[in-house]
């Protein structure tokens, strides 16, 4: 409604410039506020007092001037002059109503895309395979899928992509062991003792990380039995993301998953390609484009390397490799990246490389859409208390079980099973909307304590409003 008095009082500012009341030239910032006093309209201006000097005319006369200049509008009923020369606003309550009913009565609530639709690439969660989901996680799957959700309600084609990590050094790691102690799936369920026990090998045995390596050229070759073993780890990694995806209310499902490994075809083609180019020099063995505006602090260029001198890719050489997909075969328009903002110059090489090669058609846009770290209270990432790595399967268990302890308090009356189906709506909830709720590139602080709470900006504050006016729906 702001933007609609905006513009008709922008429309009866050029009438009344053509008219020659007002001097040309004059570009004021309009504004429109709320007004106080609900008795003396909705929406209040203060565009006359603003203009009265310039056009050498008192408020209160410029201000009957607009009024006869502002072009009729359903939506407004009445405008009236106050105090030394405000425009008040007068909603037209009977036209409000009668658009809300028409967008109550719509699919897509009367909301339109600006723009023309288009097909949208959206990368998010990419999960590390070789080890559990943790909180680092969390922002990337549930803001890049609020993302995706709301493209998709405006009419965009939207692909999701899972580019998780399941290639490369660590999973010859994991293979060597998995050959050495071989594991059954309830051993292989519990992915991080698994891959700290094969760390550990890895960094105490020469004669292992050297067998490691030689299992990831073979992986890399497709080797029938690196095949089946990797394929196998790869599925029980999977499938435990896929649980919490489905617990976080996440539309990602494994048709989605579009990992490091599909692109390992296709990285030699991509070193080729841009050595065709001339973008690509060698530097102390390695394959490297140089581009002239990124530079290090002391002013040499600073190098995007897509092969290391013994030969081995990189994740830039993956990222374009999954670029030149999306644009060539998905055919998308835009694609937007979830990732963490400290990956921000990553993604502008890359993007300028993919640009300069061709491998994106015209007009298509890439978007690194970063976001801040979720820190403890300390102010610092969080962690647990020895300092390690938040698993997300343990941050959920925790909210539902303060969630439960909190609706059982209030309802202990309600049975033992709607309580936790309570509990868990609420737990996830709050977890999820205390991160949504905080602006995408800003850091916060994890608080159960104020999640949880049901007062202020909160889940459990928004869903007991929403229960309260379900009940009074259901007695009209």
């Amino acid at each position: 409604m702001k933007d609609t008095i905006r513009q008709l009082i922008q429309q009866a500012l050029t009438r009344l410039v053509t008219e020659g009341v007002l001097p040309e030239g004059l570009t004021p910032a309009i504004q429109v506020e709320n007004a106080r006093d609900k008795t003396h309209g909705d929406f209040a201006s203060n565009i006359a007092m603003m203009l009265a000097k310039p056009a050498g005319m008192k408020p209160r006369d410029l201000a009957e001037k607009l009024i006869a200049a502002l072009p009729s509008d359903e939506q407004v009923s009445k405008v009236e002059i106050a105090g030394p020369g405000f425009l008040n606003f007068f909603q037209n309550t009977a036209a409000l109503a009668a658009r809300l009913d028409a967008a109550l009565a719509d699919a897509h609530l009367s909301v339109r895309k600006a723009g023309a639709v288009q097909r949208v690439v959206v990368d998010l969660s990419a999960p590390n395979l070789a080890k559990e989901m943790h909180v680092g996680h969390l922002r990337s799957t549930i803001i890049g899928d609020g993302v995706a959700n709301v493209l998709t309600f405006l009419g965009d084609t939207v692909i999701r992509q899972n580019h998780v990590g399941d290639w490369g050094t660590q999973f010859g790691m994991l293979l060597a062991y998995l050959q050495e102690k071989p594991a059954t799936s309830d051993e292989l369920s519990d992915l991080e003792n698994f891959y700290r026990a094969a760390k550990q090998r890895f960094d105490e045995s020469e004669e292992f990380a050297e067998r490691a390596r030689g299992l990831v050229v073979k992986l890399q070759a497709g080797d029938a039995e690196c095949l089946a073993l990797w394929t196998r780890f790869k599925d029980i990694s999977l499938s435990h993301c896929q649980e919490t995806y489905e617990r976080l209310n996440v539309k990602l499902t494994p048709a989605d998953v579009m990992g490091e490994s599909a692109y390992n075809d296709d990285l030699a083609n991509v070193v080729n390609d841009l050595k065709a180019t001339g973008l690509l020099v060698e530097s102390n063995g390695a394959q490297c484009v140089f581009l002239e505006e990124f530079r290090t602090a002391d002013d040499t260029p600073l190098p995007v390397i897509v092969q290391k001198a013994g030969g081995g890719y990189l994740y830039a050489t993956t990222d374009l490799a999954a670029i030149r997909y999306r644009s060539k075969v998905l055919k998308a328009d835009r694609v937007q990246y979830f990732v963490d903002q400290r990956q921000a110059l990553h993604f502008q090489q890359v993007f300028e490389v993919a640009r300069r090669a061709g491998f994106v058609h015209d007009g298509m846009q890439l978007e690194h859409m970063g976001f801040g770290t979720m820190n403890g209270a300390d102010g610092r990432p969080f962690k647990t208390r020895d300092g390690g790595t938040v698993k997300l399967i343990d941050l959920l268990d925790e909210a539902e079980e303060r969630a439960y302890t909190l609706v059982k308090e209030k309802n202990p009356e309600v049975a033992e099973a709607e309580l936790r189906s309570i509990a868990k709506a609420v737990g996830i909830s709050a977890v999820k909307y205390a991160d949504l709720s905080k602006h995408r590139a800003s850091d916060y602080s994890f608080n159960f304590d104020q999640m949880l709470s049901f007062e202020g900006n909160t889940a459990p504050y928004l869903l007991y409003a929403y229960t309260r006016v379900a009940g009074v729906f259901r007695k009209l």
